[in-house]
């Protein structure tokens, strides 16, 4: 992990330390499972003296923010995006309106996100961004639906750090767990669909081009067409899958009849 971390200037405390991190957990820099530097190092970046950093991880690993793993270093803990209890999961995952909610919710939040985030975004912001997006498009030339669902839900992501707001890129990150959770399940039935892979490209292209171009009423209608689209096609993938099943029991019941 490169320098992060600053120098504290005044009273080197372990609250200070405990601050500095909380901030940054707070905000997205540090994610679940990324592994902060060892002792030395991270002692030296906030200039505090090591039993001082002591004080200060342990206090962190006693608020559940941090986790260490004996001689395997320490870690941030996986506290982000946990809105959603597992129990809760499990309901959502069972009950097809949770589905449509889910959407109707995403459409509304992402078009603030989106539209914060082209007010907001800084040039690392965009930098960060457009690498994304980089990988979005080499997904899909290769032609890889995996790949290519994964860096979408990144994107979505970054959308909501970009947004500079607390509360959304919580929120938000929350819901983009149920996505790679594997929660709806019918989620990359949407690829399948006919140009549906080109239709979400050009709508990702859109978002990033209104963000990026600092039009925040351009980006947050980007950001609610995607989402139209995607419960428009949801669906229609579901009505297609759902008439393949009828199909197939159709054709199996009629072949066993003639036997």
């Amino acid at each position: 992990m490169s320098e992060i971390f600053s120098r504290i200037e005044h009273s080197r405390t372990a609250d200070e330390v405990v601050q500095q991190i909380e901030s940054m957990i707070l905000e997205g820099v540090l994610r679940a499972a990324d592994r902060l530097p060892g002792e030395r190092e991270l002692a030296r970046q906030f200039d505090v003296s090591r039993p001082i950093l002591r004080d200060a991880l342990k206090a962190l690993e006693a608020r559940g923010l941090i986790v260490t793993r004996p001689g395997g270093g320490t870690y941030v803990a996986d506290v982000i995006g946990q809105v959603f209890t597992a129990p809760v999961m499990d309901l959502i995952a069972t009950h097809r309106k949770a589905a449509a909610d889910y959407l109707e919710y995403r459409r509304e939040i992402e078009g603030v996100a989106s539209e914060y985030a082209a007010r907001r975004a800084t040039a690392d912001d965009l930098a960060l961004l457009a690498q994304i997006m980089a990988r979005m498009e080499a997904a899909h030339e290769r032609g890889d639906f995996e790949q290519e669902a994964a860096v979408d839900v990144e994107f979505h992501n970054a959308i909501s750090e970009c947004a500079h707001n607390i509360i959304l890129l919580h929120t938000l990150r929350s819901c983009y767990r149920l996505l790679s959770d594997g929660v709806f399940h019918n989620r990359l039935l949407v690829f399948g669909l006919p140009g549906a892979r080109e239709q979400l490209l050009a709508q990702h292209r859109a978002i990033h081009a209104a963000v990026a171009g600092g039009d925040p009423a351009g980006a947050r209608k980007a950001a609610m067409d995607h989402i139209i689209y995607v419960e428009q096609a949801m669906i229609e993938a579901e009505r297609a899958g759902d008439w393949q099943r009828v199909s197939r029991l159709r054709l199996r019941q009629r072949s066993e009849a003639r036997q």
